[in-house]
C-alpha cells in the first residue's frame, strides 16, 4: 500500500461508499491488471526477483509478495493488522510481505494467482486498488524494462485519487496544492499551480514519490516535484 503515516486516522474519517456502478466497473480492470502482472513475473528468471524494485528498499520479489497481502486483506483484517503494528503503516505493510514471501519466487507467484480473482478491499476508496496495480505494477516493471499499457480510466483514476488524497494516507494532496499537473495524452488538468505535463502515468508515478517518473516530465513544477520527491 502507499501509506506513509498513521497520521489524521481517527474515528472521524469517512471514506466514499462504493457503489454497485464502481465495484462493476472497478474489479474487471484490477483483475485483469494482476493476470497480466503474473504473465510478466512467470517470464522472470529468480535473479530478477531479487532486483530492487522502484518502492522504498523493496525487491521485485518484495513488491509481489505485497500484491499477495492487499488482494488478501479486509476491512477488518486491515484494522486488526494496523492497531497490531502500533499504527505504523510501514511496520504493518512490511509484516504483510513477510507473511506473504515465500521460499522461493514460485511459491510466491504461485500465492499472487490464487489471489489474482479475489474482491476483497481494506478501508478506503475502491480506486485505491487501481493504484496499488498500476503503481506497484510499474516499480516491478520499469527496472526489469519490462513495458506494459494500462488502460487509460485506470491510471486517469489513479492520478485524480493520488491527487486529493492526504500523504498521511499515502497521497500527495499537499504536493498536489502546489502544482498544475497537465496530461498530454489525455484531456486531465489538475491544480492551479507550477506547470507540470508529461503522461499520465508519468504524472502518477511522480506524485507518488518515484523519482525515475521526473525524467519523464516537462515544466516549472518539476523542479518542485524533485525537492520533495
Amino acid at each position: 500500500m502507499t501509506f506513509r503515516s498513521a497520521a489524521g486516522l481517527t474515528r472521524q474519517t469517512r471514506w466514499p461508499v462504493a457503489t454497485e456502478e464502481t465495484l462493476r466497473d472497478v474489479w474487471p480492470m484490477v483483475h485483469a491488471e494482476r493476470a497480466a502482472l503474473i504473465e510478466d513475473l512467470e517470464g522472470l528468471e529468480d535473479a530478477q526477483w531479487e532486483e530492487q524494485s522502484l518502492c522504498g528498499e523493496w525487491t521485485v520479489h518484495d513488491v509481489a509478495a505485497h500484491l499477495v497481502d492487499t488482494a488478501r486483506t479486509t476491512r477488518l483484517g486491515f484494522v486488526v493488522g494496523l492497531a497490531r503494528a502500533r499504527f505504523d503503516f510501514h511496520r504493518q505493510n512490511a509484516r504483510g510481505v513477510q507473511r506473504h514471501r515465500g521460499t522461493s519466487p514460485q511459491e510466491t507467484l504461485e500465492r499472487l494467482r490464487r489471489v489474482a480473482g479475489r474482491t476483497s478491499t481494506p478501508p478506503g476508496p475502491l480506486d485505491t486498488r487501481l493504484v496499488e496495480e498500476v503503481v506497484h505494477g510499474e516499480d516491478i516493471r520499469r527496472p526489469l524494462g519490462l513495458t506494459h499499457t494500462y488502460p487509460q480510466e485506470a491510471v486517469v483514476r489513479s492520478l485524480r485519487l493520488q491527487a486529493r488524497t492526504p500523504s498521511s494516507f499515502g497521497g500527495a494532496k499537499e504536493i498536489v496544492a502546489r502544482l498544475r499537473l497537465t496530461a498530454a495524452d489525455t484531456d486531465v488538468s489538475i491544480g492551479a499551480g507550477a506547470e507540470v505535463s508529461g503522461s499520465a502515468l508519468s504524472l502518477l508515478l511522480a506524485i507518488s514519490g518515484r523519482r525515475v517518473a521526473l525524467d519523464d516530465l516537462d515544466g516549472p513544477g518539476v523542479a518542485v516535484l524533485a525537492a520533495v520527491t
